[in-house]
């Protein structure tokens, strides 16, 4: 396996009980459970920081808006150290599966040019609805097979669909990674109970992408028992994006430490902190 290593954000040490706990994908070994994008942002500059500052070790990046040069855009490929952080290319804009596909093909190469040539990740998003920007299923699932038998490591951004999760793991892909709640939209965990169904039954790391607008979001995921978050819009759009990122990675390293301690009983009634053997009378 290759180990990919970086530090935790800034001043926070991850105090996980497993010291081995890392995120597995497809082989390779990740410390951080935090993946963050690089679009919304107000300058490169401030994407850098954020990405520094958070301790992510995965980036997602649009393949079509970086070759386009879409706003934003300009220079984003060179600007990251890849040498550091694992490149986890993207299909958005696509509407199609077909185009999702050759979309995937080209991320594939653009990896390979900036110096990571075993990286045969894809993050497939496949969505023709413009409004609500919900994921395809049926062309998810389409594309995934069809990247799955090219070599892909394909990770695919779906609906809370338990069925089709588990549809996408017989077919190979590598993570499920079900949406909190439409894309860019702040509403936090809109899916909990689906997303806990999904959780419980995937055996390949469940992502969840989508929706998280605060630390505490991001954390309830992680106690659900998610592997790692995906977060871009609620970093990129803070009024301090750096400061936001930092948090975004404290709150999964807290979120990751609590479902592993194991959360107290609920309990219908009140029980004292305090034992009440010896008590002055």
């Amino acid at each position: 396996m290759t180990t990919i290593s970086l530090s935790s954000p800034k001043n926070i040490v991850n105090t996980a009980s497993d010291a081995n706990d890392d995120l597995i994908i497809a082989g390779k070994k990740f410390q951080s459970r935090l993946l963050t994008g690089t679009g919304k942002y107000p300058s490169i500059a401030v994407m850098q920081d954020s990405i520094n500052a958070s301790g992510c070790q995965i980036v997602t990046v649009a393949v079509r808006r970086v070759q386009t040069n879409a706003p934003g855009h300009e220079g984003l490929a060179e600007a990251i150290a890849w040498s550091k952080i694992w490149m986890l290319p993207n299909t958005a804009g696509c509407q199609t599966a077909e185009e999702a596909i050759r979309v995937a093909r080209l991320g594939r190469e653009m990896a390979k040019l900036l110096g990571q040539e075993d990286n045969n990740f894809v993050k497939l998003e496949v969505i023709p609805d413009s409004k609500y920007l919900l994921p395809d299923p049926i062309g998810t699932l389409e594309a995934a097979e069809q990247l799955v038998k090219e070599g892909f490591a394909v990770l695919p951004y779906i609906n809370a669909d338990p069925l089709l999760a588990k549809r996408l793991e017989e077919v190979g892909c590598v993570t499920v990674m079900p949406l909190g709640s439409p894309i860019g939209s702040g509403q936090g965990i809109r899916n909990a109970a689906n997303i806990g169904i999904i959780i419980e039954e995937a055996k390949v790391p469940v992502v969840v992408d989508a929706g998280i607008g605060t630390p505490s979001e991001a954390a309830q995921a992680m106690e659900m028992g998610a592997d790692a978050v995906l977060i871009n819009s609620a970093i990129a759009l803070a009024h301090n994006p750096v400061a936001m990122a930092q948090a975004m990675g404290m709150a999964a390293i807290a979120g990751r430490l609590a479902y592993q301690s194991g959360r107290m009983p609920i309990k219908a009634y009140a029980s004292a902190s305090s034992p009440l053997t010896g008590i002055i009378k």
